[in-house]
């Protein structure tokens, strides 16, 4: 848990067109997050310095909901207190959460949750309902000792490998999870070439 890094950071939302019109105007807040699989908790989501990866999440989600028309907007966000699991303080945070955790499911005799794959074929564990029991168990655990968590930043290596012999994932990415929406300081739509070739397919036509 720090104060350490740069107080402003850049992240990315993916949603539906009509939300990021509201978004924009500041007609409409976003949304938390509190789904039992979520990755980093229960919060609002943006990908880290990514707008391509916000809009390949976008596209995703319009292939499975009707009516859905992908966009991205960018937020200006202060970090503030940041369980930040990049950093060994983190971790050992979480390592704490987790050990508290499992007594308390262990004291009322029911196995902890599990993250699991969405479907067997995949090669990574999606469904992340233990990190989101923990992260949460930590957060309280923080806030009870005094000290409020306003953002968990995390990185997840997802995909397959980059190239052969590589060292690194295809979708390697870095999330920010706010907890706090009063750091989330201002909304704007990313510039079309950040987007990259799927600018034609994200913000179509913001205002």
């Amino acid at each position: 848990m720090h104060n350490l890094s740069a107080c402003f950071v850049l992240g990315f939302h993916g949603c539906d067109r009509r939300v990021a019109e509201r978004l924009i105007r500041r007609r409409e807040l976003f949304r938390r997050s509190e789904n039992s699989y979520d990755w980093l908790g229960h919060g609002i989501y943006f990908w880290l310095e990514n707008p391509r990866r916000a809009c390949e999440w976008a596209r995703e989600r319009a292939r499975l909901q009707k009516e859905f028309v992908p966009a991205v907007v960018g937020a200006i966000i202060n970090l503030g207190n940041c369980l930040d699991l990049t950093t060994s303080a983190g971790i050992e945070h979480v390592k704490l959460g987790y050990l508290a955790l499992k007594g308390d499911y262990a004291e009322r005799g029911v196995p902890l949750p599990e993250n699991s794959r969405a479907h067997e074929k995949d090669g990574d564990r999606l469904i992340r309902r233990l990190d989101c029991v923990v992260i949460n168990q930590t957060c309280q655990l923080l806030e009870d000792n005094g000290t409020p968590v306003d953002t968990v930043k995390g990185i997840f290596t997802e995909g397959g490998w980059a190239y052969p012999g590589a060292g690194f994932k295809e979708r390697t990415h870095t999330q920010i999870c706010v907890r706090n929406p009063e750091c989330i300081l201002g909304v704007f739509y990313p510039p079309r070439e950040a987007l990259g070739e799927d600018a034609l397919l994200c913000n179509d036509t913001p205002s």
